[in-house]
């Protein structure tokens, strides 16, 4: 007998099947509103379990930061560590303050820097995590509704841009759009 589907790998394979679908194809990350209804047909749909969350960075995609990042600034992890403000990143994840804000607090002393380069540094260092495609590929086949949850900031849609995350799961939980 041929099988034209890969089989899910073992250890995923003690997971409940879902019968269909559970899941939406958008390409757009949903709008977490609270005022947002939600279409009558999905509030009576029975959930389809399990319904699997994955964090982004380091989970699925490389996360730049540790690697490439300090030799973008020519500085040593330790010295990046140490000269740069210790909340404006996270300012930024949470939507908190802008690319331009962003820009002129990073440093503790002010200092400019090449903030398109720094983005196109961490676009060339976007990859998944050796062996997730394949993971979430046979997930998606076999009707695995899946969402990511992550604390990146707006740059999160040049990550989509690149790998095309969308593709398998939805980006759902982004505390750029909700916050913390």
């Amino acid at each position: 007998m041929v099988r034209l589907l890969p089989s899910l790998p073992p250890y995923l394979a003690s997971l409940p099947k879902p019968t269909a679908p559970a899941f939406s194809s958008s390409l757009r990350p949903p709008t977490m509103s609270s005022s947002t209804p939600v279409p009558a047909a999905e509030a009576s749909r029975p959930r389809k379990l399990p319904v699997l969350l994955f964090d982004v960075m380091d989970t699925i995609v490389r996360d730049p930061f540790y690697h490439h990042i300090p030799s973008f600034f020519q500085m040593s992890m330790k010295e990046l560590l140490e000269s740069k403000h210790p909340t404006a990143w996270s300012e930024f994840e949470m939507g908190m303050i802008n690319e331009s804000e962003l820009a002129k607090k990073f440093f503790n002393d002010g200092r400019s820097f090449d903030l398109e380069g720094l983005k196109d540094c961490m676009v060339r260092a976007y990859e998944y995590v050796d062996g997730v495609e394949d993971i979430l590929r046979s997930l998606k086949k076999n009707n695995y509704e899946m969402h990511t949850f992550t604390n990146y900031p707006v740059w999160y849609q040049l990550i989509e841009e690149k790998l095309k995350l969308s593709e398998y799961l939805s980006w759902t939980f982004c505390s750029c759009q909700i916050g913390w």
